[in-house]
């Protein structure tokens, strides 16, 4: 594996639905927030922006787990793990990615450059959690709600009743998706003493994912409602309540393959682009 490879995949460029699933709240935010097509420079700044972030706390991630990730299955070719790249330069391109999205920020009014610096410490701690906190996917889905905040505030420079209505959904969403990303690992993490969500509901894991999406849609709904949003909206909001409910029914099967929780994890990225047409179509 060459060098430029190594960072491209420890950046997880390699693999855009990771990249993608923190920028549409991002873009639900803005396209909302602006009831109509957003400023094209501010659009940018954002969707860069989230770029930048995520993978700069995939290498703080890698960094943190450096000596985990190699006993896990699913992360033990991960280039820290593999020793194709060495923690100083881990740490390089760690610090060159905040500092893009440092330098993005400054384009944002002062409320939105605050909820960056409040965001940052969330990101780069939430590696800890797992070690500490029997939930540590509510840690990654309030890092994933800052999301909301900035891009909404980015246009407003104000929160409002129904941005905190997206930001929950925001929560719920990511509670329910990591914690399907999270079952394939749950062997591994028993073994090593690492929390996770998957781990902590046990058997009840279906249940609680189905929860953790019924969630989304209330609060979506609320919004829709809130916000009076058009038929578009709801259209895309029923078609992403079916493919929740198709996910949850998935899961009552206790599926075994690996394949399975990265294909319903995927396939949040295309619901995700769903409510955002919707979303856009019901505001332009």
């Amino acid at each position: 594996m060459t060098t430029r490879m190594a960072i491209v995949r420890l950046l997880r460029w390699d693999k855009p639905e990771g990249r993608l699933i923190l920028m549409i709240p991002a873009l639900w935010a803005i396209f909302l927030a602006e009831r109509g097509l957003p400023d094209l420079p501010l659009l940018g700044v954002i969707v860069l922006g989230t770029l930048a972030t995520s993978a700069g706390g995939c290498v703080v991630n890698d960094l943190w787990d450096r000596d985990i990730d190699p006993q896990v299955e699913r992360t033990r070719n991960r280039p820290l793990a593999a020793k194709a790249l060495s923690a100083k330069v881990g740490i390089a391109v760690a610090l060159v990615s905040f500092l893009c999205a440092w330098g993005l920020s400054f384009y944002l009014n002062p409320t939105s450059f605050w909820l960056c610096v409040a965001a940052l410490p969330v990101i780069v701690l939430y590696p800890l959690a797992k070690r500490v906190f029997p939930v540590p996917q509510l840690v990654l889905s309030i890092a994933w709600g800052f999301a909301v905040l900035i891009s909404w505030s980015a246009v407003t420079g104000t929160i409002e009743f129904a941005t905190w209505l997206l930001w929950a959904a925001t929560v719920f969403w990511t509670l329910g998706f990591d914690t399907v990303y999270a079952i394939p690992d749950r062997d591994f993490d028993r073994k090593l003493g690492i929390n996770s969500s998957a781990l902590f509901f046990g058997s009840r894991v279906p249940q609680a994912v189905g929860l953790f999406y019924l969630g989304t849609v209330l609060m979506l709904l609320w919004l829709g409602l809130v916000m009076s949003l058009g038929i578009f909206y709801w259209l895309s909001l029923a078609i992403s309540t079916y493919l929740w409910y198709r996910q949850y029914r998935q899961l009552t099967h206790f599926p075994t393959s690996p394949k399975v929780f990265s294909n319903l994890f995927r396939q949040n990225v295309t619901i995700g682009f769903i409510l955002l047409a919707g979303m856009a179509l019901s505001v332009l």
